[in-house]
This record gives C-alpha cells, structure tokens and sequence, in this order.
C-alpha cells in the first residue's frame, strides 16, 4: 500500500471534483512537505538522543538556534536533509545533525551553523557530506558573521562508518578548507556547548573567538576511549579537555557558566566587529545619551601609585577611559582573560566607536611578557588589524620575563612573534605610556610602528634600556662589590639611586622630544575620542574601499598569497 493510500484513510472521502483537483495541484505534497518540516522542527520526547541531550543539562539545538537569535529571525536552509523512512513516512525521517541558516543578532544578519548531538552524536555519517562546509561558504559571500554551535564531532568520522561503506578512506579536510577561507573575510565566533573533538575540535581553534561552558563542554583531540588505547591514561572527559586546561593555555579565549551566557559573549563579541573586512566596525549613535566624549575622570590623576613597586587595578583603569554603554556599565569586553594573564586585551567603545584596548597587568608577574602573553598579544593584534579596529595601547610593559622557566617556555620566539604583529600591524594605534616601557618588549609596545598613530605619557612614565634599579647593579657591579658591609652596599645604591632620579623623569625626556606628550591623565579620554573619530571618518574608510577595490566580490584567499576572485 502507498503512502498516499495510508493518508487518504486517515482522511474523509473525497468528491470526485476534489480527487481530480489533487491530480491537477500541488496541495498534497506540499501538505508532506509541512508535515516533514513540522515533525523536524518539534522535538520528539520519546527519541532517545533528545531525551539524552535533555538529561545533560543541554539545549536542544533548535532551542539553542532561538536563544542566539534575533526572535522569528533565523531562516533554516537544508531543513529537510537527512534520511527518509523505508515508507516514507514523516514519523521515522531522521534529520541532518548539522542544522544551519541565515538569521538576525541585534538586527544584524549573521549565519548560523549548529551540531544536532542528539543525531549519532554529531558524527558524519549522520549527516549529510559538506552541509557545514557550504554554510560557510554562504556566511564568506554573503559577509556576514559566521556562528558554529559546536556539539560532537561536527562532521568527524566514526569507525562504524568503515562497515557501511564496505572499505576504510584516507581522510580528507572535510570542509577545513571553507573554514579557514571564511576566517580571511568575515568574523567567526563558535560556542562549545558539548565534548568538542576531532574535526571540531579544530573548528574551534579556527576562529576568532571561541567561548566554552563550564561543565557542559570539552575539547580534545581524541576522546577518553581513543586515548585510554593509545597512552593507557584513563580520563574522564573533563580530566582530558576541561574548561580549566583550555582557558589557561589559549585553546578557547572565554568561559561561561552557561549556554545563555555563551551566546550572550558571542553576541557582545559581534557587536564590535564589522561583518566583513570590506565595511567598518559599527558605530552607536545613541552613546552620547548615557556618555560623553568630554567626561575627565579624576580618579585617573591618582590611579598610578607614586612608588613605582605598587600594583594597581588596570581593569578599573580601562573602564574610566572607556564609554559607558548605558550610562554606569563599562563598554569593555574582555577577551582571553584566563590565559596569558599578564597580557590585557578586549574591545570597548570611545564615544561609540568600537576599539581594540591593549595592556598589561602588573599584578600578574609584574606585567612582564611571557611565552602565554606573547602569543595573546600576537593573536589578538592580527585580530584587530585583520578587522580594521584601531587598537588603544596602554603600556606598562616592564620587559620579557626572565629566568629558567621563562626559558625553557621560548619567551624570546614567541615575544618575536607579538613584536612582529605590533610592527606589522596597519591600524592606526593610540598608544598611552602610564608607566613603565622598559628593553626590547618596552619598546616594541611604546613605540608600534602603525599607520596613523598616536604617542602620549602620564607624568608617571618610566622608561629606558634597563629597569634603573637593575641596571645599577648592572652598571656599578664592581664599586657595590668591594663594599665591606652589607650596610654600606644599600648606602651606596641609595646614593646611586639618587643621582638618577632627576634624569628618570619623563620631563626630562620630551624636553629633548623623546616622548611627543606629557599630558594630565585625566585628558586621556577626550584625547582618545578626538582621535578615534579623526580614524573613523578619514583613514578607516579609505582602507575599506581599497580592499574593495583590490579583492572584488567574491574575495578568497589561496595558500597564504593574498586573495583570489
């Protein structure tokens, strides 16, 4: 019996008039058709897979579609992909475990890509071969931000798949290749919101952003099972790729207690960067209703303690320099905050302008650069200049850090690398010296060689080849050495200290025009909004219609050589 016969049973007879009128139409399959993509759309409580994802404390991924998005927005392509019953029937189709489309963030079109976990665990073969490899070809030509919620392999392969096809494969890219031609053009932010391996395990390194949940996500290379055989360790999934070994070596840049709150990171993320890398970052009008560009904090003139020893709070000092997006909440949002801790990096607004803001923390190692902090500078200025997002450089950079495990980490080769970016880098630089620049790293981070920057220093500048106090020890090794007593040594390097006081004021220093401005802390904001919307208005765009005009539409690059059409 057909399926049409088992429909028309469950239907009241027809007229002749209407049976001939079904034969002339499209009414039936297209009824099908409705009741497929409403059977697809609405989770089934007695699938096993649904019922799992539900246990874990997981969003299911249609639910997790709706959460990210603009309400009504996200319009679905490949809804009906997957694998149809024997009879046909909508009942026993099973869907695609990759579920993607076009939809709205904050009123800004965005594609969206998202595993079904509860589909073979995200695995490939039960999906369908390049459905998430030609989304993301989608988001590179449409230039818009690209989205993955990933959940499983994300398209990785199963052994079980060898006895389907009869033969075992050499494994190809799998879509990489879409992946990395989409990070040349637009924004790419993924959430881990499940045991992230294989294929996405490396999804999630490719992109620009990626945030993990607390818990509910882990990523590795491998799985337990995998790495139990190979190196007899016997791990839980957390053990192996938990939120607390990738926040702290880089893998992913944030973390979040939840997947409300992931979504919540991506979509502040977005806001900040343009679509693609042909149009700029977007501007909010309406900051001026809860900020000014003239606002001059007074707690910027005492911020900076006087003994150059004490730390301070760099973060607080970010945020009283920075718009206040709704008149008492700071616009900075931090990126990479569990790793390379002695490096500070994010985005935040002046006067409705998004920005990159770079520095250091002097409570971390007192601020001196590591292997970690070397390669988060360097990842996070390629970011920004890669976006076209001028970078507001606080520097209080004391040098590289020193000794046997800043060694044996090859902090000098990674510290090249962030030089290397800072030098590199096209975008102009607003750089503010608050304290200390001292060495090769002190000079690389005062002094960026951008396209149109910006150099000033507070009164509390201190700089030069050496810290003054190591470098005296350096300097009058041999008059501190022939010191009887321990009491006559700090009395000659209290003496020392003194005569170099006078020449370490950075007064000193722009008299003979090596720093271009001294200014009052408390200025540094309305400079910097002055400035940014100098860059915003006569650099920015000529850098976008240049990129335009070189690459063309349909830009994609090719072996490291630039841009194809």
């Amino acid at each position: 019996m057909s399926p049409k016969d088992d429909v028309s049973k469950a239907e009241p007879q027809k007229s002749q008039e209407q049976v001939l009128d079904d034969e002339l139409s499209w009414e039936y399959p297209v009824a099908r058709l409705r009741a497929l993509q409403k059977q697809i759309r609405t989770p089934n409580p007695k699938n096993p897979g649904y019922i799992r994802q539900i246990a874990n404390n997981k969003l299911w991924v249609h639910k997790r579609i709706a959460t990210l998005l603009d309400e009504g927005s996200f319009e679905e392509i490949g809804l009906i992909s997957g694998k149809p019953s024997e009879n046909g029937s909508p009942d026993g189709f099973t869907p695609a475990n990759c579920v993607m489309g076009w939809g709205k963030i904050r009123d800004r079109k965005v594609f969206v890509t998202a595993d079904d976990f509860s589909v073979r665990g995200g695995h490939a073969d039960g999906g369908i071969q390049g459905k998430a490899a030609y989304g993301e070809t989608l988001a590179r030509r449409g230039r818009v931000p690209l989205i993955r919620l990933l959940d499983g392999s994300s398209g990785g392969g199963s052994v079980a798949t060898y006895l389907s096809i009869g033969a075992t494969y050499i494994p190809g890219l799998a879509g990489l290749g879409q992946c990395m031609d989409a990070m040349a053009v637009v924004p790419v932010a993924s959430a881990l919101v499940g045991p992230v391996v294989g294929l996405a395990a490396a999804k999630a390194a490719i992109s620009h952003f990626t945030v993990m949940v607390k818990g509910l996500s882990q990523l590795f290379a491998a799985g337990p099972p995998v790495v139990r055989q190979a190196t007899f360790e016997d791990l839980s999934k957390e053990a192996l790729g938990g939120w607390e070994i990738h926040a702290t070596n880089g893998t992913v840049d944030n973390v979040a207690t939840s997947e409300v709150e992931a979504y919540d990171q991506i979509r502040t993320f977005l806001s900040y960067l343009p679509s693609s890398i042909f149009s700029l970052p977007p501007v909010l009008s309406s900051v001026a209703a809860h900020d000014t560009r003239e606002r001059r904090e007074e707690e910027l003139i005492r911020i900076i303690p006087r003994r150059r020893a004490r730390p301070y709070d760099v973060r607080k000092l970010i945020q009283l320099i920075v718009d206040r997006d709704d008149g008492s909440e700071s616009s900075f949002f931090e990126i990479g905050m569990t790793w390379g801790k002695n490096i500070v990096t994010g985005f935040a607004r002046l006067d409705g302008r998004p920005v990159g803001v770079l520095s250091s923390d002097c409570t971390a190692n007192g601020g001196a650069i590591d292997a970690l902090g070397s390669q988060k500078t360097t990842r996070f200025v390629n970011l920004c200049d890669h976006f076209g997002l001028p970078i507001l450089n606080l520097v209080d950079q004391p040098g590289f850090a020193i000794g046997t495990i800043a060694e044996k980490m090859a902090t000098i080769r990674h510290g090249a690398g962030a030089l290397a970016a800072l030098y590199h880098a096209s975008v102009p630089i607003f750089t503010v010296i608050l304290r200390r620049a001292f060495g090769v790293a002190g000079g690389a981070f005062a002094d960026p060689d951008d396209g149109f920057g910006k150099r000033v220093a507070w009164p509390s500048g201190d700089w030069g080849s050496l810290p003054l106090e190591g470098g005296i020890e350096a300097a009058y090794k041999r008059q501190l050495d022939v010191c009887k007593t321990e009491e006559e040594r700090e009395q000659l390097m209290t003496d020392l200290l003194a005569q170099f006081e006078d020449v370490r004021s950075p007064l000193k220093t722009a008299h003979k025009f090596g720093i271009e401005e001294i200014i009052d802390p408390r200025d540094t904001r309305p400079m910097a909004c002055d400035w940014i919307a100098h860059v915003y208005e006569h650099v920015l765009p000529q850098v976008v219609t240049l990129r335009q005009a070189r690459f063309g539409w349909d830009a994609k690059p090719s072996s490291g050589k630039g841009y194809k059409l």
